[in-house]
């Protein structure tokens, strides 16, 4: 790395488009690829852990990601985007640590076959099995009845009985009082109510999944820049003479 650069300001990376900051980092400025690296880190993390499915390992191979990209920089081509290439990178680490330890490793670009009854099979393992899965059903029970709490006071009895006790359209309307088509009507708009709340938790929810925090991509940046300055110094060492 050279330590004679200017020092890249934040507001600078912040402006600097990636291929300006890899034109930067392809000419040894450590400060360049901090930033590539700290734009990036959020993406190649939830890429790499999405194939691992580990923090500790993912990290591991994010960092090793990091330094098989800072060797090959300058093969980096302008007119391809440094996220995409990236990206490559950092899969191609995370596929080969999976295939290092003997797991089967499917290709990312393979078809899934429609009649395939695997990836049903995953879904619907026994529960009682699982703890994991015992308690994600628990949260998702109680965020269920939060959002049945929330309905309109009209519509949450019909839903209680209906999809909850599962009683008839026409034993809810004997219960409640109310005519069969508003039983109907109520029910729809219910649940209409519900899958809206319901789906706006889970975008929420996928934005903050496996969480990016500072602390992590701080120690990431860190422990790759230590590593690029190991290498720098290694390389710049005197060479001992051998005089015979």
């Amino acid at each position: 790395m050279n330590s004679a650069q200017p020092r890249l300001g934040q507001a600078t990376a912040d402006r600097s488009s990636d291929t300006d900051l890899a034109a930067r980092a392809v000419q040894g400025d450590a400060h360049a690829f901090e930033a590539i690296m700290r734009r990036h880190n959020r993406l190649l993390f939830r890429t790499a852990r999405s194939i691992l499915k580990n923090d500790a390992e993912t990290e591991d191979a994010l960092q090793e990601a990091y330094l098989r990209a800072w060797r090959a920089l300058a093969s980096f081509r302008a007119d391809a985007k440094l996220s995409t290439w990236l990206v490559r990178i950092v899969v191609n680490e995370a596929l080969g640590r999976l295939r290092r330890r003997g797991a089967l490793v499917i290709p990312l670009d393979a078809a899934v076959d429609a009649d395939d009854p695997a990836p049903e099979a995953w879904m619907a393992d026994d529960p009682d099995r699982q703890p994991d899965r015992i308690a994600m059903r628990g949260e998702m029970r109680h965020l269920m009845e939060a959002r049945i709490d929330r309905l309109p006071d009209a519509f949450r009895s019909v839903f209680m009985l209906r999809a909850v006790e599962e009683l008839s359209v026409e034993e809810v309307a004997l219960a409640l009082d109310l005519p069969e088509a508003t039983v109907r009507t109520r029910f729809f708009r219910a649940r209409g109510l519900l899958r809206e709340g319901l789906s706006r938790d889970v975008d929420l929810a996928i934005g903050d999944a496996f969480a990016f925090a500072g602390v992590r991509c701080d120690r990431i940046v860190a422990q790759v820049m230590a590593r690029l300055d190991a290498v720098a110094r290694k390389d710049e060492a005197p060479q001992g003479r051998n005089d015979g």
